[in-house]
């Protein structure tokens, strides 16, 4: 096979752990629009921004965030997915980007300290005390109510027909305020250490692996620093949700993808290339690998078997 018939090419199709293969390498970021009313039911403005981007040629269109609680609302006009209110709405707007040729993906969210009062009418709340914000901390049960309202929200998008969720644990917003060794200094299994810092995340997305179909896809958006991540961390956190046989994709949000990293012992190379050679579950990577030569006749380069970390989009990053 010559060097030139072996390329991946950005009109390839690319196979995912479930459900269908994106038909092209092109991915709509999930961007802040603030464009739907303020119940978080859809806004028509918010539908045809979308609608026009699916019919455009990409192969998965994913959502602004969505709040997955009342209380985590963090803009103005922002979609929400925390009640059946909200399916007419996300029914239709799965509908219009599947009618355009793509998969589809609801950012699934909960802003967390960073949320809203003035817009939800409900008081803010985190991992801990937060005297900056007014926040104040969740319970451990509240803590297991927030798990269980992500799961709702992938289950209402999955009724909706969304091929799939992202789940958004980046940007310092409440699954990342979990994230932050500086202030996550909770006493119960959900503070202190990184494993328990993580621990809610995991149990999000093993709750949606558990309780969706088989063909449901999870995304997840990650931070590689800032917002109270450590680098050595986020790269940690990143290998473990790889391998973890959960995710259908993992979306590095890194800003300028070829600085290179905050922390002094990771410099010398781009954030982006600590990323792209992260190694990916085995056993999906031979799947997706024979899957492919089946369908395309050709066997994929290396490159195949490693994370690739894209290069932020213009726009509001959600």
């Amino acid at each position: 096979m010559t060097a030139k018939s072996s390329a991946i090419l950005l009109g390839d199709a690319l196979p995912l752990a479930h459900g269908s293969p994106m038909r092209n390498r092109f991915v709509l970021a999930p961007l802040t629009n603030q464009q739907s009313h303020e119940d978080g039911t859809l806004g028509e403005d918010e539908y045809r921004w979308l609608e026009r981007r699916a019919h455009g040629g990409y192969a998965l269109t994913m959502t602004c965030a969505s709040y997955v609680q009342a209380n985590g609302k963090g803009f103005p006009g922002q979609l929400g997915c925390w009640s059946d209110m909200h399916l007419p709405g996300l029914e239709r707007l799965a509908r219009a980007i599947r009618d355009g040729g793509g998969l589809s993906a609801l950012q699934i969210q909960h802003s967390g300290a960073r949320a809203k009062p003035d817009l939800s009418g409900l008081p803010a709340v985190g991992p801990w005390d937060d005297p900056e914000t007014g926040a104040r901390a969740l319970t451990t049960a509240e803590v297991g109510q927030v798990v269980e309202d992500f799961i709702a929200a992938a289950l209402r998008a999955e009724q909706a027909g969304f091929d799939g969720v992202q789940v958004h644990a980046a940007h310092g917003y409440l699954l990342a305020e979990f994230l932050d060794g500086e202030h996550n200094l909770r006493a119960d299994r959900y503070g202190g250490s990184f494993e328990n810092r993580s621990r809610i995340l995991f149990e999000v997305m093993e709750g949606i692996r558990a309780r969706t179909g088989a063909s449901f896809q999870l995304g997840l958006r990650l931070s590689p620093e800032r917002f109270g991540m450590r680098f050595d961390e986020a790269l940690a956190l990143a290998q473990r949700a790889m391998t973890s046989g959960l995710l259908d994709y993992l979306d590095m949000s890194l800003w300028d993808a070829f600085k290179e990293p905050l922390d002094e012992a990771y410099q010398g190379k781009p954030l982006i290339e600590w990323f792209s050679g992260l190694e990916a579950r085995p056993g999906a990577v031979r799947r997706r690998r024979q899957n492919h030569e089946r369908r395309q006749g050709a066997g994929l380069p290396g490159p195949w078997r490693r994370l690739r970390a894209h290069r932020p989009r213009r726009g509001i990053a959600c």
